[in-house]
């Protein structure tokens, strides 16, 4: 019985980071999008923890309008740790 507790704990931990890191992810799209003052401590944290989080995707497209690019690079990796972080829950969850 234990393991079977310790496998939803571990499920939930995953799902809790996945959802914590699309937050901050989406929470700079939309700090981005209303021209939030960056040299605002918070702004400023939440920038450089969601540009680290998609430093993979955030230069993935090359649109012309900035905030398509905002949107597309980091929306796509906050998607991405979404579904593979539910993904990974889902798994602990059945075992």
């Amino acid at each position: 019985m234990s393991r079977t507790r310790g496998s939803n704990s571990a499920g939930t931990a995953v799902a809790v980071i996945a959802d914590i890191m699309a937050v901050i992810l989406g929470l700079w799209i939309l700090m981005y999008l209303l021209d939030a003052n960056r040299a605002n401590d918070l702004v400023q944290f939440v920038h450089d923890a969601a540009a680290w989080l998609a430093g993979w995707s955030r230069d993935l497209f090359t649109f012309d309008e900035a905030w398509a690019r905002v949107v597309a690079g980091y929306g796509l990796a906050a998607v991405v740790y979404l579904f593979v972080g539910h993904a990974i829950a889902n798994r602990l969850h059945r075992h």
